[in-house]
């Protein structure tokens, strides 16, 4: 289990996350939601390492790994899929998920894992010889997720992964963040989509103005009135919600 404890994250002055502790079972989807500006990505990057926090802590399985460097983490199995996809613009899909696996010492290793996720991602596997640059908004999020998987992450934190994509496209991340998780990798996920994320997630935490207000089962949120009223739209109905 990954756990953070009483963490407060200050930037310039500012705090962005205050006194936040959240529980993350193993092989569950974990569902982070909130406005903009709510610390969301601050905590993702927290516990990846990304971030010190002036305070409170990051635990793995009961271990303190909050004063380990990111690289440790990742080699520990807690993996960010960072907001804006982050690629190499000018290197091809191949390069891109190649630098994934920048850990992986074993070469024949990491062609039996390029294989296996080109089966999962069939259109990345069409355009491995293509730059980066020239793929659609949906196609780059999935050589982002693909990049992220290659390294068999035991965490798979994933933020904003349907942000800028057509719907037809957020569905199929949506299905396919069931699939990681159904192969046993544990998912963070933060969205704007808060229809989206609450429905194919197991547990939810709502941000506010960097602590959590809400915390519990999404599909006890989903119907929560507070809840509908601040981020799904009102008093639409929840079969209305994104993943199908």
């Amino acid at each position: 289990m990954l756990e953070t404890t009483h963490l407060s994250v200050d930037y310039g002055g500012v705090r962005a996350l205050r006194d936040v502790s959240v529980q993350i079972q193993d092989k569950r989807i974990v569902a982070i939601i909130g406005a903009n500006g709510a610390g969301k990505s601050t905590l993702l990057k927290t516990i990846a390492g990304l971030v010190r926090p002036g305070s409170g802590t990051v635990r793995l399985d009961g271990q303190d790994i909050s004063a380990l460097k990111p690289h440790e983490r990742l080699d520990r199995g807690i993996v960010l899929c960072p907001e804006g996809r982050r690629l190499f613009p000018d290197l091809t899909v191949q390069e891109n998920i190649r630098m994934g696996a920048y850990r992986m010492r074993d070469k024949h290793q990491f062609r039996e894992r390029l294989e296996q996720l080109h089966a999962i991602f069939p259109r990345v596997a069409e355009r491995s010889g293509q730059v980066a640059s020239s793929l659609s908004g949906g196609e780059q999020q999935m050589v982002a997720i693909a990049r992220a998987l290659v390294s068999r992450p035991r965490i798979l934190m994933l933020d904003e992964p349907t942000l800028g994509l057509a719907p037809k496209m957020i569905h199929e991340v949506a299905k396919l963040v069931q699939a990681i998780n159904a192969d046993g990798v544990t998912v963070i996920i933060v969205e704007q989509n808060a229809r989206l994320a609450l429905k194919i997630s197991d547990r939810a935490y709502v941000l506010e103005t960097g602590s959590v207000a809400l915390q519990g089962a999404s599909a006890d949120l989903l119907n929560s009135d507070s809840v509908r009223n601040a981020y799904l739209g009102g008093n639409a109905q929840a079969e209305t919600v994104g993943a199908e």
